[in-house]
């Protein structure tokens, strides 16, 4: 049976959504009114949204870490402050964005995508190091109780809301099977007659046949539930792709 894994899921999303991101800086029409504001906003909301995993992880795993893999603990601690560092700079560059003269946008915006690139290299060798580092030495010194105690930890601090939105980023990135056992535990903690919009509001970021292989996984019939009009919330990068 798989053991508990407290990176897995969440970074899967988080890699799509910075290669979406890239795909975007790389391939907008900067010339267009608002777009260099739009990029920009978009590269911010990206490092607010890594910057606050690094907080969650300093905040459940790092004390479990420190405390049975002090070794792994301090390469951990050492990547956040490195990783630290190049968000800094990254946003520095983002902001510059919007203010940069409209005959210098297209180098400009080039140059954003290289550096979104650049951050995304880094990144993905942070995950790679969690995944292969942290994440081994937590299974060699922890029980499966103790790692799920620190997913019901994290997911004690977040709002209804907050929830929904970790949900909604991750799940496009998923097989199927995952898909499907993480939407089906999240509508069994949910009252009956919340069920639909929940589900409703989960599936509006996958594309049309993710959405449709989740309905038939979950054996519920989509058109009934496609009435249900899910909350409005901000689309994270990556969502809506049809795979």
């Amino acid at each position: 049976m798989p053991r508990v894994d407290l990176y897995r899921n969440v970074h899967m999303g988080q890699r799509e959504r910075l290669f979406a991101l890239a795909v975007d800086v790389g391939a907008a029409d900067i010339a267009q009114p608002d777009c260099a504001e739009r990029i920009a906003e978009g590269c911010l909301a990206m490092t607010r949204e890594l910057r606050e995993h690094a907080d969650h992880e300093d905040a459940y795993i790092h004390p479990l870490l420190r405390e049975k893999a002090a070794e792994a603990a301090e390469a951990m601690d050492a990547e956040h402050l490195r990783l630290d560092a190049a968000l800094t700079a990254f946003d520095e560059r983002a902001r510059r964005l919007p203010k940069t003269p409209a005959d210098s946008l297209p180098e400009a915006r080039h140059g954003l995508y290289l550096a979104v690139n650049e951050l995304i290299s880094a990144y993905l060798a942070h995950l790679h190091a969690e995944e292969t580092v942290a994440m081994p030495a937590l299974w060699q010194a922890c029980s499966d109780a103790e790692l799920a105690a620190v997913f019901g930890a994290f997911k004690a601090s977040r709002t209804p809301e907050e929830s929904l939105a970790d949900l909604r980023r991750m799940l496009p990135s998923l097989p199927p099977a995952d898909r499907a056992a993480i939407v089906r535990a999240t509508l069994a903690a949910v009252p009956d007659d919340e069920a639909g919009a929940t589900l409703a509001a989960l599936s509006t970021t996958l594309g049309p046949r993710p959405r449709s292989r989740l309905y038939e996984d979950l054996g519920v019939p989509e058109q009934v539930l496609r009435t249900v009009e899910p909350p409005t919330a901000a689309e994270p990068y990556g969502s809506g792709t049809d795979r």
